[in-house]
């Protein structure tokens, strides 16, 4: 188990989850967010840390080979489901030693306010809940 894991998250299943909180914080002393999310759902609202690598679920069978494997990861997608099947497949590859899922994803990464990064100028399809904006008060 990765040192920057140790005293935190928690393992559901085979896999091993941490809290938005806990992830912001991992990701503070170094971790980097590998964003799951296709192309079309990642452009609007963005993790708010250091590094975040995007590599879209459709793709990360023929790209896991590339990413940093020297350096504790953190799968995140819109709700935490893509990203868990993502951790269980690098799981399968021999990669679970440093890797862990975002549990909730983006949701709940906006929940908890953490940072985001916010591109206003990308329009918004509402097809997924982490493109929705919040409703104006009446």
């Amino acid at each position: 188990m990765d040192a920057l894991f140790q005293n935190t998250g928690f393992l559901s299943g085979e896999v091993y989850n941490l809290t938005p909180k806990q992830a912001y914080a991992i990701c503070m002393k170094g971790a980097i967010i590998i964003d799951v999310r296709e192309e079309v759902l990642s452009r609007f609202k963005l993790f708010g840390v250091p590094e975040v690598i995007y590599c879209p679920f459709s793709m990360l069978d023929e790209r896991y080979k590339h990413l940093p494997e020297d350096r504790t990861m953190i799968f995140a997608d819109a709700a935490g489901l893509h990203s868990k099947e993502a951790v269980k497949l690098l799981m399968q590859k021999g990669l679970g030693c440093r890797i862990a899922n975002l549990a909730g994803g983006l949701v709940e990464w906006e929940r908890d306010e953490m940072p985001l990064i916010i591109d206003k100028s990308e329009k918004l399809s509402g097809s997924c809940m982490c493109q929705l904006r919040p409703r104006n008060k009446i």
